[in-house]
């Protein structure tokens, strides 16, 4: 019998007042943004419209974010319900990884206060894919909170609500796993209309597929990253044998996604600009051998098996494919007319660090105060 329990314990720990200590600059630098706008605490231009704020706290970050969604697959698409008790921790952690990147949208748009425009009828322009993103990441946000209610409703012993929300909960596990396949693709898609800005190595009509297979295993090696750290940190057990076949199916979609990568240089006929060994090259290499130095240690079982070698291998492939994302959004994107440059300020950089810093602080508040492990 599964339940999920409260851990308990002491907020204000010292990782915790860290964290609030970067937020609290985080509200600073916000501050100086919201007020003066956004040359005061940025470095973008109109040469590069977008900085960190999109690259890392939305492209990367709603990546991150997928543990929630391919949790939700396992379990309740393709049954497997032995993994239920990794449900509610990844839903978490998934809850505050796109709700953060949804805020972090607003920090990055010049006339926020015009915000609204984007959910009246009128105002709207059907056809761009910009919309589609938005609206689907801002409906993911509010299922995720929906499907994580219960464990805020049972704790205030709210009995009919919770009744409610776990009788109408297969209406939002259907909404929840549809939603990330369309915005996870459609990021994909934004970088086509780039055209010859974005470097050849990563220009592709593939961009959708390659966009929604990275978020897939990225959620997957993220499942194990979270479970490795939490379980080690709150005592809660040895989960080695059922994260090691969350790592094997990561596996499974890397090696699919790396192969079609190196099928799509090979046609279009990349293979000498991947090896030219300038600045754009040896970040495309860089990001294929952290995936694949991953993929190899995750794929054979003795490494596979180790709680160490599991954690690295997770925190390999993570760092690969952010990396990709980062490339095909920053790193390896250049305006084709003018003499731009760019590279975050300090500004930017504290409030990266800050939306990380509030989901750590968030993350340790609710595992003890809600019921989200699970105790056999």
């Amino acid at each position: 019998m599964h339940k999920e329990v409260a851990l308990g314990g002491r907020i204000f720990t010292p990782v915790f007042v860290g964290m609030a200590t970067l937020v609290g600059l985080m509200v600073i630098a916000l501050g100086f943004r919201f007020i003066l706008g956004l040359g005061a605490v940025s470095n973008m231009s109109d040469g590069y419209p977008w900085g960190i704020w999109i690259a890392y706290d939305v492209v990367v970050g709603s990546a991150f974010a997928c543990g929630g969604y391919v949790m939700a697959l396992t379990v309740y698409v393709f049954n497997k319900g032995k993994y239920h008790p990794l449900v509610r921790p990844a839903l978490l952690a998934s809850m505050f990884g796109y709700t953060l990147a949804g805020a972090s949208v607003m920090f990055d748009i010049g006339r926020y206060f015009h915000a609204y425009n984007l959910f009246l009828p009128w105002k709207i322009n059907y056809t761009s894919v910009m919309l589609e993103v938005a609206l689907c990441v801002t409906a993911y946000i509010i299922v995720l909170w929906i499907e994580f209610a219960p464990a805020i409703t049972s704790k205030f012993k709210l009995e009919k609500l919770t009744k409610i929300l776990e009788k109408t909960a297969f209406f939002f596990i259907a909404v929840g796993v549809t939603l990330p396949m369309m915005h996870q693709s459609s990021l994909g898609t934004m970088m086509i209309i780039a055209g010859e800005k974005l470097h050849p190595l990563w220009q592709t009509q593939m961009l959708p597929l390659f966009f929604l297979f990275s978020a897939l295993f990225m959620g997957f090696a993220m499942v194990v990253f979270e479970g490795s750290i939490v379980s080690k940190a709150y005592k809660l057990g040895d989960e080695t044998t059922i994260l090691s076949k969350m790592a094997k199916t990561a596996v499974i979609i890397l090696s699919i996604f790396i192969l079609l990568r190196v099928q799509n240089l090979l046609l279009n006929k990349q293979v000498a600009n991947a090896f030219s060994f300038d600045t754009a090259s040896i970040t495309f290499l860089m990001e294929m051998l952290l995936m694949c130095t991953g993929l190899v240690m995750l794929a054979i079982k003795k490494f596979r098996t180790s709680p160490r070698y599991l954690f690295v291998g997770a925190v390999l492939i993570l760092l690969g494919s952010s990396l990709y994302r980062f490339n095909v959004y920053l790193i390896a994107y250049a305006p084709m007319i003018g003499d731009w440059s760019y590279f975050p300020s300090i500004g930017e950089q504290i409030v990266s660090y800050g939306l990380i810093a509030v989901e750590i602080a968030a993350y340790t508040f609710f595992v003890k105060y809600f019921a989200v492990f699970t105790k056999h």
